[in-house]
């Protein structure tokens, strides 16, 4: 039960992290910084509309997590994801970071919880709960 009670915690708030990324920081444009970052990295020109396009993929990772379908799979790239984007954003926009350098730890501890979530909690699992 104990196990039951902390999946489905951990599932929740992982989907919210992508959701509250991806609906209010980006898509409704309420964190301006992130197009900062995205115009930084990829160019001034698109910006707006890339960011949103990442938020809105950021959306559809939230709704592929509350799907429970494919975990390892999704914990996978969503490791992939966090730890690549947040080293990219150090090495290209570090002054932009809220956190600067500490952006990397957080990004860290986020993929300690993804993995645990993933394969400690999923350990036979590759579908549906």
């Amino acid at each position: 039960m104990q196990k039951y009670i902390v999946q489905h915690f951990l599932r929740y708030s992982i989907a919210l992290v992508w959701l509250i990324n991806g609906l209010l920081c980006k898509v409704l444009y309420l964190v301006p910084r992130h197009e900062a970052i995205v115009a930084r990295i990829l160019g001034p020109a698109y910006a707006g509309p890339l960011t949103r396009l990442i938020g809105v993929a950021e959306i559809v990772m939230a709704l592929w997590v509350l799907s429970g379908r494919w975990v390892k799979l999704n914990v996978a790239i969503q490791i992939a994801l966090v730890l690549g984007m947040n080293m990219l954003e150090f090495l290209l926009a570090a002054d932009l970071l809220l956190w600067h350098e500490f952006n990397l730890v957080f990004a860290g501890l986020f993929g300690l919880v993804l993995y645990y979530y993933g394969f400690r909690l999923h350990p036979n699992s590759n579908s549906t709960w």
